[in-house]
């Protein structure tokens, strides 16, 4: 650097234009995606008929706080279910990154789902690889403003239902779709739309690997998971160089007899993994943290090794240990403590779900006033009591205490309980005894909803304390 001069902070953008390529881990990626999109596109249309809520297999209700999934219905006091469900995510990819080091990122991220897509709209619309580059270069003219403005489009066209559909899972779907076409739909209908179109759009369509290189964290942090056992996409140097180094194709190096006799590799430097990487780098450089794993050079160089009828795996997946003669250990102490971890993580939240009651209730004392005595000498508590009712049917309650000798149970105006479904019911109840009657001070004694039909939900406790004067 010359006496004087700063270090230059900004690196400008190459641009990438990957090549296409056939193979077998380029159409197992094809077939996720279409899954991917499948599930994704389809799932708001898939009707679920319910007693009460959106018609919909998947909705989430935020106005009557409710997620509906299938057949379970996920109330607000059960979204420590989400938790559960995203520390199983973490272990999952940890574990997943430990074995097959950054797989998820190469089949399975949306990022790299949507920008397959726009990456094929792109190529149908300007060609392949050289012919896209060539357009890039070439001066504005007619041809190349009706490619670009075609393309940007198709990407804007893909980003807005992208983002549509993300809303229809707020509502029922075909309701939401006409309102939001006819102009009556809520503003955030529109706003989360426009929102995730734009940004489909850019994540997609013009920033691409710059997300997996600069904006992914996950890309910083996988070194913490990886280790000697973990697969990787490794190019296999010894046999590619050789002695004498990667050498084309040429007189003389027609042959892999010929090639050894000159001490050449199998690599015949055509470059063809590097087109056809989504990132733009050159595996042979070794392993690099903007490689995801997708093994479309792997593709690229089985096509050209099956060209020459020479034997794959000249790229491939392998380990560290593997490259080294060593013997590849999947399971690790690493890997089983994740898994095992995992497993218990999912085991406890299917309990969870299986055994959570379809009714339950909770007690809270009021404390302004802690107690009151009336007039004729009685201790009165007050308490209020929410009872949920989380099954699709009217169920009728009888509201009862126990524990307390000669105790008055006053619930006001309510004396019949009979709560709808889907519902929640507050009540203000008033607890009254006579001090005399109370073994102790604060008194323990219990609150139980019991159902008044013929139905298996269970009896619910709720344990509570009563004070009386003798407390302060």
């Amino acid at each position: 650097m010359a006496e004087g001069t700063s270090p230059e902070l900004y690196h400008a953008r190459i641009p990438i234009y990957p090549r296409s390529v056939k193979g077998r881990f380029r159409t197992l990626k094809w077939g996720i995606l279409a899954l991917a999109y499948g599930v994704y596109f389809l799932i708001p249309w898939l009707r679920w008929e319910r007693v009460v809520g959106i018609p919909q297999a998947v909705a989430f209700d935020i106005e009557a706080r409710r997620f509906y999934l299938f057949d379970l219905v996920v109330h607000a006091q059960d979204i420590f279910w989400l938790a559960g469900l995203l520390v199983i995510a973490a272990l999952l990819l940890f574990f997943v990154t430990g074995i097959a080091g950054r797989v998820f990122c190469g089949y399975f991220c949306f990022q790299t789902l949507w920008t397959d897509v726009y990456i094929l709209i792109e190529r149908l619309v300007q060609g392949e690889r050289v012919a896209r580059i060539r357009l890039d270069k070439q001066p504005w003219n007619g041809e190349k403003i009706a490619k670009k403005l075609l393309t940007h489009l198709l990407w804007l066209l893909v980003g807005f239902w992208t983002g549509f559909t993300f809303t229809l899972y707020w509502g029922n779907a075909p309701d939401l779709f006409l309102a939001f076409f006819t102009g009556a739909a809520p503003f955030p209908a529109y706003a989360t739309t426009l929102f995730l179109m734009f940004t489909t759009y850019v994540m997609a369509g013009l920033a691409r690997e710059q997300v997996c290189t600069y904006m992914c964290p996950y890309a910083r942090f996988q070194g913490a998971m990886f280790d000697r056992d973990t697969l990787i996409v490794a190019y296999d140097e010894k046999r590619g160089e050789g002695d004498a180094g990667r050498h084309k194709i040429a007189r003389g190096f027609k042959s892999k007899s010929d090639r050894e006799v000159d001490g050449a590799g199998d690599c015949i430097d055509c470059g063809y993994c590097v087109q056809v990487c989504p990132t733009g780098i050159d595996i042979r450089n070794g392993m690099q943290y903007q490689c995801i794993s997708c093994a479309l050079c792997i593709d690229a160089c089985d096509t050209i090794m099956d060209s020459l009828n020479w034997p794959r795996g000249l790229i491939k997946y392998t380990s560290d240990k593997a490259q080294h003669g060593e013997k590849t250990r999947f399971f690790t102490a690493k890997n089983i403590g994740y898994g095992v971890t995992l497993i218990a993580t999912v085991v406890a939240l299917i309990v969870s779900v299986v055994g959570h009651v379809p009714v339950d209730f909770n007690v809270s004392q009021v404390r302004q006033p802690l107690f009151v005595q009336m007039s004729d000498g009685r201790i009165q508590n007050s308490y209020e009591i929410k009872i949920n009712n989380k099954t699709d049917r009217a169920v009728p309650f009888a509201l009862e205490i126990d524990g307390l000798p000669s105790a008055e149970l006053d619930k006001r105006q309510k004396q019949h309980l009979h709560e709808q479904p889907a519902q929640s019911l507050s009540l203000l109840a008033r607890v009254r005894v006579n001090p005399q009657s109370l073994p102790a001070s604060p008194a323990e004694f219990r609150f139980r909803v019991r159902p008044q039909d013929d139905t298996e939900l269970p009896i619910l406790e709720q344990s509570a304390f009563f004070h009386s004067a003798g407390n302060h």
